[in-house]
C-alpha cells in the first residue's frame, strides 16, 4: 500500500482535472492523476500539428467507411483527418441512447482541452441567482462575488483575449488585447445597437495568447498565429490547455505522479472509516485491477463519466452509489441548445477584407428573462455572429486560361452568419443511469442517457430565430434564412449536472465548495457539479471552481477535518 499511497487523487486530466494537479501540486501535496487515455506531451505528441492540408489523402476529410463506422463522433466539426486521434470512435467506448445524444469524447492525457474552442465568458450574477429567483433548479449556493476572485486568477494565468465592455450582463475579466471585428462585422453590431439599445455585440472572449505575459514565456507558450489548426494541438502553446499548461506547472513541482491508461472503476468507500479512502481502476491495456489510496479525492472525469464513477461506486452504505443518498445522482442532466442559426447576405464592401484566422466571433450576452421572467420560456441564449467573403473558386463559366485563374482568385459577396447558444432547464426526467446487463471491455456497467429537449427549448429556439432574423434585417441583411439542425443533445459538448451543487443535501449531491455532502473529502469540480447551464460557455467556470475547491481542501487537510 505504501507505493499506493498519496496525498491526494485526481480523476482526469482535462481542462478541471488539470487544473485540480496544478492547484494540489503547487500546494505541496503529493498528487496522482489518474487518465483512462493515452498519455499526450506538449509538441512531441501532435502528429499532424505542421502537415500542410495537401499532404492529406482526402485533405482533410474523412473515408466514407470511417464517417459510417462513426455516426456519432462524425458528426462533431473538427472530427477530421488530422484530429481523429484524439477523439473515442463510436465502438471504443460504448453507451446506450434512451433518446439521441451525441457523446463527444477525447480520451488521452489533456482529455478535450486539445480540442475545445476555447471561448471563455464569465458568469454574471444573474446566471448564479437565476435558478433560486424563479424556481427552475435549485438555487446555487455560491454568487459571483464568490468565484469572481478565482476567475481573475485563472484568467491571468491561461491568457484570455478579450475588451473591458462594461456589461452587467458579461462581466469584464483580466484581459490580454482583443482580437478585432472587421469592416462588416463592425458595421453589422453598429446598426443592431441602433435599433436596439439593449444588445451590444462585442468581440468574443477567448483563450489564446495575443500578447504573452512573462509567466506564459516562462511555460514556453506563444503567440497565437492565427492558424485555426487548433484541434491538432497547438506547438506554439499559444491557447490554452492542460497539456501546455496546467500539467507542466504540476510536473515542475516534482509533485506528480501521472498515470494514463488508468479507467476509474469506482472510488472506495471504507464502512468502517466512514469515508472515502481511495481509487479502484482497471487498466486499459492489461485489464489489471489496482487500488490507489489518498486523503482527498477530486473527481474530474467530465460531466457523464463522473456521474458513471459514482453511480459504479457501490458499498453497503451507498448501494445507489456514492453520496447517493436521496436518489438524485444521475439526474438533471442539461447542456445547450446549439439548434439554432441563420445565415444572410450582405450588400457591398468589396474593397474590404481581413487577415489570419480569427479564434473566435461576436457576441451577445443573453438579453431575454436576465432580471425577472418576461417571456413564455424561462431563460435565454447568448448569441454569436461572423461575417467573411467566400466562394473562391466558384467562377466555372470562364474559358481556361488567365481570365478562368482571374475569376477564381476573387472572393465572393459578404455573408453573415448567426447561432444561439441557448440555456436547457435541468429536469429530474433527464438522467443518466447504469445498466448492469451490458458491460464495457473493463467490466464497467455501460452509461444509459436519457436525455432530451423539451418545449422550453422549442419556444426558446424559435425565439433566437425570428430576434436574429429581425435583428439581421435592421443591419441591412439580405437573403436571411433561419436554420434549425434538429441535432441531438451532446453535440454541443457542453453537458452538465448529475451531481450538482445546492444548499441543501436533500436536493442536491455537493456543497458550497464542491465537497460531497455525504463525502467531504470528495469534491467534482467538472461539468457534473454544476446547478444550471447558464447561457455562457462553462469551461472558465470549471476551471475558477476548481481553483477555489482545491483552496478549500488543502485548508481542509491543514486544520485536520478530513
Amino acid at each position: 500500500m505504501n507505493d499506493h499511497n498519496y496525498d491526494a487523487i485526481v480523476v482526469g486530466s482535462g481542462i478541471s482535472g488539470g487544473w485540480a494537479a496544478k492547484e494540489l501540486c503547487e500546494k505541496g501535496l503529493k498528487t496522482l492523476v489518474l487518465e483512462r487515455g493515452r498519455n499526450v506531451t506538449h509538441k512531441d505528441d501532435y502528429p499532424t500539428m505542421h502537415t500542410p492540408p495537401w499532404e492529406f489523402p482526402l485533405r482533410g476529410q474523412l473515408p466514407l467507411e470511417l464517417r459510417q463506422e462513426n455516426p456519432v463522433v462524425s458528426r462533431c466539426y473538427a472530427f477530421k483527418d488530422d484530429a481523429d486521434h484524439f477523439f473515442v470512435k463510436d465502438k471504443e467506448h460504448p453507451y446506450i441512447q434512451d433518446k439521441p445524444f451525441d457523446w463527444i469524447r477525447g480520451y488521452q492525457v489533456g482529455g478535450k482541452s486539445l480540442l475545445w474552442a476555447r471561448q471563455v465568458q464569465r458568469w454574471s450574477k444573474y446566471d448564479f441567482e437565476g435558478p433560486g429567483r424563479d424556481g427552475f433548479a435549485v438555487d446555487w449556493p455560491i454568487r459571483y462575488e464568490d468565484i469572481a476572485p478565482w476567475y481573475s486568477y485563472v484568467e491571468r494565468f491561461i491568457g484570455v483575449s478579450g475588451n473591458k465592455d462594461g456589461l452587467e450582463t458579461l462581466p469584464d475579466g483580466e484581459f490580454l488585447p482583443p482580437w478585432e471585428m472587421n469592416k462588416v462585422e463592425r458595421i453589422v453590431q453598429e446598426r443592431i445597437l441602433g435599433a436596439y439599445p439593449d444588445r451590444k455585440f462585442v468581440i468574443g472572449r477567448c483563450a489564446h495568447l495575443t500578447k504573452p505575459q512573462p509567466h506564459h514565456t516562462a511555460q514556453g507558450r506563444g503567440q497565437c498565429m492565427a492558424r485555426s489548426l487548433c484541434q491538432r494541438g497547438c506547438p506554439f502553446g499559444a491557447y490554452f490547455s492542460s497539456n501546455s499548461s496546467t500539467l507542466p506547472a504540476a510536473a515542475a513541482t516534482g509533485n506528480l505522479t501521472l498515470r494514463p491508461h488508468s479507467v476509474v472503476h469506482s472510488l472506495i468507500y471504507d464502512d468502517a472509516k466512514g469515508k472515502v479512502t481511495g481509487v479502484r481502476i482497471v487498466d486499459a491495456l492489461s485489464k489489471e485491477t489496482t487500488e490507489y489510496f489518498a486523503k482527498v479525492i477530486f473527481v474530474n472525469a467530465s460531466a457523464l463519466n463522473s456521474n458513471l464513477i459514482l453511480l459504479n461506486s457501490r458499498s453497503e452504505r451507498f448501494p445507489n452509489g456514492l453520496g447517493n443518498d436521496n436518489g438524485l445522482l444521475g439526474t438533471h442532466i442539461a447542456f445547450h441548445n446549439y439548434r439554432g442559426s441563420l445565415s444572410a447576405s450582405i450588400e457591398g464592401h468589396l474593397d474590404s477584407y481581413y487577415y489570419g484566422r480569427r479564434p473566435t466571433a461576436v457576441m451577445l450576452p443573453n438579453f431575454r428573462n436576465v432580471k425577472r421572467q418576461e417571456m413564455d420560456f424561462l431563460r435565454g441564449y447568448m448569441s454569436f455572429y461572423s461575417a467573411g467573403r467566400g466562394s473562391w473558386g466558384a467562377a466555372r463559366n470562364e474559358d481556361f486560361g488567365p481570365d478562368f485563374k482571374e475569376a477564381n482568385s476573387e472572393a465572393g459577396p459578404w455573408g453573415v452568419y448567426m447561432m444561439m447558444q441557448g440555456e436547457t432547464i435541468p429536469k429530474l426526467s433527464n438522467r443518466v443511469y447504469l445498466d448492469d446487463t451490458q458491460q464495457d471491455e473493463w467490466g464497467m456497467p455501460q452509461l444509459r442517457v436519457d436525455v432530451g429537449y423539451d418545449d422550453n427549448d422549442e419556444k426558446s429556439l424559435r425565439d433566437f430565430l425570428d430576434q436574429g432574423a429581425e435583428m439581421l434585417e435592421s443591419a441591412g441583411c439580405k437573403n436571411i434564412r433561419q436554420n434549425d439542425s434538429r441535432q441531438a443533445p451532446g453535440l454541443d459538448i457542453h453537458e452538465m449536472g448529475g451531481v450538482r451543487m445546492g444548499r441543501d443535501p436533500k436536493t442536491s449531491l455537493l456543497g458550497s465548495h464542491h465537497q460531497m455532502h455525504a463525502c467531504p473529502n470528495v469534491y467534482v469540480t467538472d461539468g457534473a457539479s454544476m446547478t444550471s447551464t447558464g447561457t455562457q460557455n462553462p469551461s472558465l467556470t470549471y476551471m475558477a471552481c476548481t481553483a477555489r475547491a482545491v483552496d478549500h481542501a488543502v485548508g481542509a487537510l491543514k486544520k485536520g477535518d478530513m
